[in-house]
């Protein structure tokens, strides 16, 4: 199946300080990211905290200006794209922030913020707007009274599912994912993933879900690419990262899955050492100064690793080797 997104050498900086706010300097925020999305497709894109994961998806959709790179939409070069033509691409490609309180107008209704995509893009005489509105409610799970409330009448999970439908209206291919679930209860959590992976069912929506909780990313992802310093530092089929992951810091991360049954017993994985500074990428791996794998050298301080390919994996690691040994966790039982 052709990709229906390509992403290539993706790279984006931001400049900060100079004058008053101290001396100029250059945050290397995404270093070369590359991965291609199928329709209907779902990949995770997973890291810790300031790892470039919500910058990766904001400079696909052009809310963010790419600073190198590429990124193939549909056959199209989305960062060439201007005027009417880009448009046209936006309309197919749409994000569900991670705030469902600030990702809404608080002096806008519901009902206006789902049809706003409608009357922008025109999909609709004006006449048929409300009863589309009504049916993008109720497909989200929500009464189409809602159409009446403001976003502060509404509980936080109400708040994305309006939000997913105003990413809906306009019927997009893509969706961005940008950490959804993360601001809200365990139990809404569950209720929002089951609704996203329904509407890809139906709809046939490819998804960029980025998370930094890797059990919620395997209820709903195919592929899962880590993310370490902007870089991805592994890619892989869903199951084959849960049960066999490659990279050191894959393997952190998963022994920091909490574990529900007290009768398992599992070594959790503590990283020592600092990592480097945004603003002084390393010369070699990024992730070498806080690496506990056996054979870390000095070719690991000064070469950096590509991203190669072993079995079913995409792992930049110098060492790693394939098949890695399983993961003793109850994360691996089939849900």
């Amino acid at each position: 199946m052709s990709a229906l997104l390509e992403v290539k050498d993706l790279e984006k900086r931001f400049e900060t300080g100079g004058l008053f706010r101290g001396p100029q300097a250059t945050v290397h925020a995404v270093n070369g990211v590359s991965f291609d999305l199928a329709p209907g497709e779902t990949l995770g894109l997973v890291g810790e905290s300031g790892s470039g994961k919500s910058t990766v998806g904001r400079v696909i959709l052009r809310l963010t200006p790419a600073s190198a790179g590429s990124v193939q939409f549909g056959g199209a070069d989305v960062f060439a794209l201007s005027g009417g033509e880009l448009r046209a691409v936006r309309r197919r490609m749409q994000i569900v922030f991670q705030d469902p309180y600030s990702s809404l107008d608080p002096r806008m209704r519901a009902g206006s913020a789902v049809a706003e995509g409608l009357e922008i893009h025109r999909l609709l005489p004006a006449g048929e707007i409300p009863g589309r509105v009504s049916e993008l409610f109720q497909e989200v799970g929500l009464d189409p009274s809602f159409a009446a409330k403001f976003p502060h009448e509404c509980s936080g999970g109400q708040r994305q599912r309006i939000g997913i439908a105003r990413a809906l209206a306009v019927d997009p291919s893509f969706l961005v994912c940008d950490e959804p679930v993360s601001a809200l209860d365990v139990s809404v959590q569950a209720q929002v993933l089951n609704l996203l992976a329904d509407l890809q069912r139906r709809r046939g929506i490819a998804f960029l879900f980025i998370a930094h909780d890797l059990a919620v990313v395997r209820q709903l992802a195919h592929r899962i690419a880590v993310m370490y310093f902007g870089r991805i530092v592994e890619l892989a089929p869903t199951e084959t990262v849960i049960r066999s992951p490659l990279h050191p810091y894959t393997q952190a991360l998963l022994s920091a899955v909490p574990e529900p049954d007290p009768s398992r017993q599992r070594t959790r994985i503590v990283l020592k050492g600092e990592p480097p500074k945004p603003t002084a990428p390393p010369q070699g791996c990024p992730f070498a100064t806080r690496c506990f794998h056996p054979m870390k050298n000095a070719r690991c301080i000064t070469e950096l690793p590509p991203l190669r390919r072993l079995g079913e994996s995409q792992v930049a690691c110098h060492y790693a080797e394939f098949p890695a040994v399983p993961l003793a966790t109850s994360l691996l039982a089939t849900p």
